[in-house]
């Protein structure tokens, strides 16, 4: 159906888009106009200001030099019609067809007029006005004619529905229905039902003989993506096929990524910590400087929690700034101070002779009792502490929580507490060994830290 729009509708929703707030969809929704319609008045807006948004107050009447003009520029710039018509101010596209019909069969031709009609309009699929038993004076040519038309109208339909979904077929779709309809019925025919343009057309044809150059790079991106189990975003999956020797433009795995349905999983943005009684052990000697020169120079731990069944695992490690490594852990059923303390014992196996790092974690109570506090002295390691009622001050150890459960605990399903300490070691050691960061430049945290230990 066919719905005028006033012209301060049409000014508001071009405004709106040309803001870049949003996308043409969005835009479309919020002001409840077609998305067609939208993509015309941009196209004019841009061209003409808001003189092109403006409703003609008479017929539209164009000579024979204005559409001889409006083709010739149409194919030396190579324009579709939405956009030749946008240029030259032609409220309609589609009679920019008929002119180019008119142009190649010579009606358009220098010296030669055409009788001026009082409107514009694109040839229409004749409709008999007879009644059904008029039918008996027309011809059996005719009638076989009408059949066979009515007939490929149906197939293309059919075909069109079956293909997209979206309320506006791309031109691709359309010439990918006519090429599978050639061979039955005259492509004159199937271009009007279509409402494409033979240039179009055979631009089209040439694009999907040609094939998809990205046919290869899809693949690599799919399994990449299979291989970490979703969890990598296009940044990574750009990372990822760069270090196999191909400079490919991040922009580029974004857009096929998302023509593959591939999207990465989202971590939920939520904190929860166990803050205990809050005391004034030891001073915040980090001060949120989550950068370190070295391994083994700037530790951080915390603990969380994993609820299974009404059952509950607790996870106790300890990340080294310079690369993010997990480089001790410990679990246990209840959160004790022995799961602490055998993660330290881990952890300081890691030290070397001259190594005195820092270990910052919050104000949780096992990090306050004094057993802590005189191991971490005996191996000459400073003790750092965040403000009260402060995560932010430990972001970086929250942050590998949010990574753990977003990529592997809220994304599967565990029948006991041991199936799920099985599947953190796996991730543990998928995170330290097989997970790229960005900002190691697109190498694993053990491959960073043998890097260093060659230089």
């Amino acid at each position: 159906m066919f719905v005028k729009y006033s012209e301060k509708t049409k000014l508001s929703a071009t405004k709106d888009y040309c803001s870049g707030h949003d996308g043409l969809k969005r835009v479309a929704e919020r002001h409840r106009v077609d998305v067609s319609s939208l993509r015309r008045w941009i196209a004019a807006y841009q061209a003409h200001g808001e003189e092109g948004l403006q409703r003609r107050t008479s017929c539209a009447r164009y000579s024979v030099k204005f559409k001889r003009e409006v083709v010739k520029r149409m194919r030396k710039e190579g324009l579709s019609f939405r956009q030749i018509a946008a240029l030259s101010n032609v409220r309609n596209f589609n009679i920019i067809g008929v002119w180019e019909q008119q142009y190649d069969d010579g009606s358009l031709a220098e010296g030669r007029s055409r009788p001026a009609t009082s409107t514009v309009r694109m040839p229409k699929k004749p409709i008999s006005k007879k009644k059904p038993a008029a039918d008996a004076d027309r011809s059996h040519e005719d009638l076989l004619a009408e059949v066979k038309h009515l007939r490929m109208e149906s197939e293309y339909l059919k075909k069109l529905n079956a293909l997209s979904s979206e309320c506006e077929s791309s031109a691709a779709e359309k010439a990918q229905i006519v090429l599978e309809l050639r061979q039955r019925y005259p492509l004159a025919d199937l271009l009007k039902v279509a409402g494409l343009a033979r240039s179009t057309f055979y631009y089209q044809q040439k694009v999907l003989q040609a094939g998809d150059k990205y046919a290869s790079l899809k693949e690599r991106i799919r399994a990449l993506f299979e291989q970490h189990k979703g969890r990598y975003g296009y940044r990574r999956i750009t990372a990822a096929v760069r270090s196999q020797g191909d400079r490919i433009n991040h922009k580029t795995i974004q857009r096929l990524m998302g023509e593959l349905s591939l999207k990465s999983c989202i971590r939920p943005k939520k904190y929860k910590s166990f803050k205990g009684n809050v005391g004034k052990i030891a001073p915040n000697v980090l001060k949120r400087k989550f950068d370190a020169s070295r391994p083994n120079q700037k530790w951080v731990t915390d603990v969380t929690e994993f609820n299974v069944e009404g059952q509950k695992l607790y996870l106790s490690p300890i990340l080294d700034l310079y690369n993010g490594e997990i480089i001790a852990y410990e679990m246990a059923r209840r959160p004790l101070f022995d799961m602490v303390n055998t993660m330290l014992n881990k952890a300081f196996a890691k030290l070397g002779p001259r190594d005195k790092p820092i270990l910052h974690s919050d104000q949780g109570w096992q990090y306050q009792m004094p057993v802590y506090s005189r191991r971490l002295k005996a191996q000459k390691i400073r003790q750092s502490m965040s403000r009260k009622g402060n995560c932010l001050d430990n972001a970086t150890m929250e942050s590998f929580f949010g990574t753990l459960k977003s990529e592997f605990f809220y994304l599967n399903k565990f029948r006991n507490l041991d199936e799920l300490e099985a599947g953190i070691k796996d991730y543990i050691h998928y995170y330290n060994h097989d997970r790229i960061k960005l900002r190691l430049r697109g190498l694993t945290p053990v491959q960073y830290r043998m890097k260093y230990k060659q230089h």
